[in-house]
């Protein structure tokens, strides 16, 4: 136990300010001289022990001073030796502001008041399993990892924060963890009810793991940079995690992947003006810049600054509102299972916003579908949906007729010609039309060739006289008869050959449009 007489000149003041709050100030005011990147260099004069610090902490000046709230504030002061606080029950406030530790700080398993270390160099910082009352703030803090804490643990890690749970916020505005190819954060089961704010200036060398995180005060990595990924290839996972809010936007760089699968988001999640670089893969390529499989979300924008890198894996997400624009698609995206309520596309460097409908709308949507590997039919049962939603119907006909083209690479080549010739007669059944205009030029066709000669009679005397029109109409008919095909016959072979192909065509046609139409009115 230590006591009064074993203190130094700055733990002493220190010893004396706790009881009344009062902040102990160690800094010179010599900019140079109080940068914290030199605080190893720091003497006596500026140098508190850790055990002085955990004493107070603990209760070892308890003695309080009316009308004031005890409280640890020291700024500029090197931390020398372990603060160790695990499992302790803090009751007071901890403030420090411009220090440089030596060693890690640990507080896991504590329960604790708010704790404010900010502008500061701390080598780890362990708060696993924590329950922080207040706010935990390393605003401007840099924490590095060290060696893994564990043979239980690969990675080493800046921050943990597993299966914590803080009242307050989590304020990590313009701090660093460092912890290259290791986790600068390790928070899987963290609970945070005012927010994880990373925002303006925020830099992670490393993953922030925030698998099964809760939070309903949001997640907020404006400005952020996430510089290298983790030992999976993720600079950010958010594997399951339930939050209010996600926001990566207003410069949001990730060079790594970024990992929602099964997160759930109950309002909006944005990566609007965001940079998304995909992990650098093991020697087949970049890695993916977004995976957010089953995940959900109110409010999806994706309308990136610019095309990300690598792939976007949307398999099996629900969001209710996508805002997209011309940068949001690489060139893999994965969208079987992606569904989505609305499709909003965003201006992006002063252009026009896209029309909603027509065919070069279509054709952007049916490009942006055939980026997924394979043919799926699903995200184009969800286009053409959303078209009938909007009361675009043509539109919708046109993305199912590209779904029908896109599943004809899949088939054999008998199936591939078959579907060749539905395509071409009637659409698959989306263009009806077409089987119009296929008879239309038959039946000109015929009308021309037959009138050019007189066919001679089956049974000379009986009959109606012979119609060039009617006959072609007559053969083109497969069903019943008008008494012009069975009352003529010709001797020019060519004219026969012709009368043959078109009964043979008019059969095709026919059973094209049958075929068509029952398709499409069993889609219907």
């Amino acid at each position: 136990m230590l006591t009064y007489e074993e203190l130094t000149g700055p733990e002493r003041e220190l010893w004396n300010a706790f009881p009344e709050g009062r902040r102990v100030d160690l800094r010179t005011g010599v900019p140079e001289e109080d940068r914290v990147t030199g605080g190893d260099g720091w003497g006596p004069e500026r140098t508190v022990r850790a055990a002085v610090i955990m004493a107070l902490l603990l209760g070892a000046n308890a003695a309080q001073r009316p009308g004031a709230v005890g409280s640890l504030s020291l700024a500029g002061a090197r931390i020398s030796g372990h603060v160790d606080l695990a499992g302790a029950r803090i009751e007071h406030p901890l403030w420090l502001e411009g220090c440089w530790f030596e060693q890690e700080v640990n507080l896991y398993g504590a329960e604790t008041r708010t704790v404010a270390i900010m502008g500061s160099r701390v080598p780890r910082l362990e708060a696993g399993a924590s329950r922080i009352g207040g706010r935990l703030d390393l605003h401007g803090t840099q924490v590095e990892a060290g060696p893994p804490s564990s043979p239980f643990h690969r990675a080493s890690t800046a921050l943990s924060l597993v299966n914590a749970h803080v009242a307050g916020g989590i304020m990590l505005n313009k701090a660093r963890l460092i912890a290259p190819g290791g986790w600068a954060m390790a928070a899987g089961g963290l609970v945070v009810e005012g927010g994880l704010f990373c925002r303006r200036g925020f830099v992670a060398d490393g993953e922030i793991r925030l698998l099964g995180a809760q939070l309903p005060g949001g997640l907020f990595f404006q400005g952020a940079r996430l510089e290298r990924p983790g030992p999976h290839g993720a600079t950010l996972a958010l594997d399951n995690a339930v939050a209010q809010t996600v926001v990566c936007s207003e410069g949001f760089v990730s060079h790594g992947t970024v990992r929602l699968r099964g997160a759930q988001i109950t309002d909006n999640l944005t990566f609007e003006g965001a940079v998304l670089n995909g992990s650098p893969g093991d020697g087949a390529g970049t890695g993916p810049a977004l995976v957010a499989m089953l995940m959900q979300a109110a409010d999806f924008d994706f309308a990136l600054a610019r095309r990300p890198t690598g792939a976007v894996d949307l398999r099996g997400a629900q969001v209710s509102y996508l805002h997209e624009s011309a940068h949001s698609w690489p060139d893999v995206v994965e969208l079987d299972g992606f569904v989505y309520g609305s499709i909003k596309t965003a201006e992006t460097d002063g252009e026009r916003r896209e029309a909603v409908s027509g065919p070069a709308a279509v054709s952007r949507r049916v490009e942006w579908i055939r980026r997924s590997p394979g043919y799926s039919p699903q995200p184009y049962e969800q286009l053409a949906a959303w078209y009938r939603k909007v009361g675009h119907d043509d539109d919708a006909r046109r993305v199912l007729l590209a779904k029908q083209r896109h599943r004809r690479r899949t088939l054999s080549p008998a199936a591939r010609a078959w579907g060749h010739l539905l395509d071409a007669t009637v659409g698959y059944g989306y263009r009806p039309w077409l089987a119009g205009v296929w008879l239309l030029a038959l039946i000109l066709l015929g009308t021309t060739a037959f009138d050019t000669d007189t066919p001679t009679p089956v049974k000379r005397g009986e009959g109606a006289p012979f119609q060039p029109l009617v006959y072609t109409l007559d053969l083109l008919i497969p069903i019943g008869g008008l008494g012009q095909r069975t009352a003529w016959y010709w001797t020019d072979d060519t004219l026969q050959w012709l009368a043959y192909s078109l009964i043979a065509l008019g059969w095709i046609l026919t059973t094209a449009v049958i075929a068509g139409v029952t398709r499409t009115l069993q889609k219907n």
